[in-house]
């Protein structure tokens, strides 16, 4: 199912563990709104030199007066003090140095088709490994994945099975996957294990992809853009209202501002999800917004995926989309000017197919996530010869990639 998202396939941290990472997040969440998003979460496990055994060292950070560090992973821009973590409990200031301490750490890893992300117009058909690990920098009210999303990964990590960087382009071929992608939780919390794994990727001619809720610096994206072929992202309302209710986060123009970056200034082939849920964003204006501004920033043959919420986490005492609310949306960004709107989270429904915007023939027949029919000639409708907007390359490998970290523009600490 496409909801906003995506679903895990396989168990995380023990299920024993659940309830306390739950109630871990919502302290943590509280902390951090109470210091405005950027002060660090001062509660949690302690921090000691043995624990901090084989952890990365992070990029992307500033040492500040008194040990403090301010990362400048999320927009969020923690300053943490030692032996605390930020908001998203994965990085971790030890002794005036900050640790992504879930790199190489994963809690799901499968082979999936790419449409499951949802990407429709990307490499259709084919089969991605994907990958997620623990921690979030969004604690979102609906969160269907919220016993990994909004684990504490300080103690999560200790069940985290490792997967080191160099494997995953043989684990790819051998269940075989055309790419990668980082997904289940928010993965721009781990911008160095991404950073590695998909510059390996490319050298070894694997598609990358990146699936995100989009509250990611400029200078994060920067490392991480030339290296990413796709970046599928949620945009789940259209005010500071909406994000600050459902995310807990103030400010959401990062997000729209980072998609378009991805797109403009380094190439990524972009995808847009709103998961609607009745009541809160599936009035007309809000759904008009989004399908306005992906019109006018990302363009019109940008796609936008619709999905239908399922009740979860805090929000189980609202119904499931109807789908005529989703028809409506359909119809929204449509009259927009959107030229592919896609139904999600219904099965079999004729909303799930790609229709060429000229010939109006159907191009691309989907059933859940199984695709049926293709009619493309590359980027082309086979039909007419339509540009449908679909990405079938691989970036090249970038410049200077060999090593850790490695890459021109990248910046370490200190």
């Amino acid at each position: 199912m496409h909801r906003g998202c995506e679903p895990r396939p396989a168990r995380g941290p023990r299920r024993r563990r659940a309830a306390r990472h739950r109630r871990a997040a919502a302290r943590g969440e509280r902390r951090g709104a109470a210091a405005g998003g950027r002060a660090a979460e001062p509660g949690g496990p302690a921090v000691n030199e043995g624990a901090a055994h084989g952890w990365h060292e992070a990029l992307l950070y500033e040492r500040l007066d008194g040990g403090r560090v301010e990362c400048r992973v999320c927009p969020r821009r923690c300053r943490i003090a030692p032996g605390q973590a930020g908001v998203c409990r994965a990085r971790v200031n030890l002794d005036g140095r900050l640790y992504a301490i879930t790199y190489g750490r994963v809690c799901s890893v499968a082979a999936d088709p790419i449409e499951k992300k949802p990407l429709f117009h990307f490499f259709p058909g084919s089969t991605v490994l994907s990958l997620g690990s623990v921690g979030c920098t969004f604690a979102c009210r609906h969160c269907q994945n919220w016993q990994i999303a909004h684990a504490d990964a300080r103690e999560a990590v200790r069940d985290l099975r490792e997967l080191p960087v160099r494997n995953l382009p043989v684990l790819a071929r051998n269940n075989g996957c055309q790419g990668v992608a980082w997904t289940y939780n928010e993965p721009t919390i781990w911008l160095e294990y991404i950073l590695d794994g998909a510059r390996l990727a490319h050298e070894h001619g694997l598609y990358t992809v990146m699936v995100t809720n989009g509250y990611i610096t400029p200078e994060a994206l920067d490392l991480l853009g030339p290296h990413l072929d796709a970046y599928r992202v949620d945009v789940k309302g259209f005010s500071e209202d909406q994000y600050r209710e459902l995310c807990r986060i103030r400010d959401f123009r990062p997000v729209l501002e980072a998609a378009v970056r991805a797109q403009e200034r380094h190439g990524c082939h972009v995808e847009v999800v709103t998961n609607v849920i009745p009541t809160f964003n599936d009035d007309d204006a809000t759904l008009g917004a989004i399908a306005a501004w992906i019109a006018a920033e990302l363009g019109p043959q940008t796609p936008w995926h619709v999905t239908r919420f399922i009740p979860y986490l805090e929000f189980s005492h609202l119904r499931p989309t109807p789908v005529a609310t989703l028809e409506r949306a359909v119809d929204i960004g449509r009259r927009a000017g959107l030229q592919f709107v896609y139904v999600g989270n219904v099965p079999g429904h004729e909303g799930e197919n790609t229709v060429c915007p000229n010939c109006h023939r159907v191009i691309v027949r989907r059933t859940g996530y199984a695709v049926e029919d293709v009619a493309l000639r590359g980027t082309l409708c086979a039909l007419c010869g339509q540009n449908v907007n679909v990405r079938t390359t691989v970036k090249p490998p970038a410049p200077g990639a060999a090593g850790p970290h490695g890459g021109a523009g990248e910046q370490e600490p200190g």
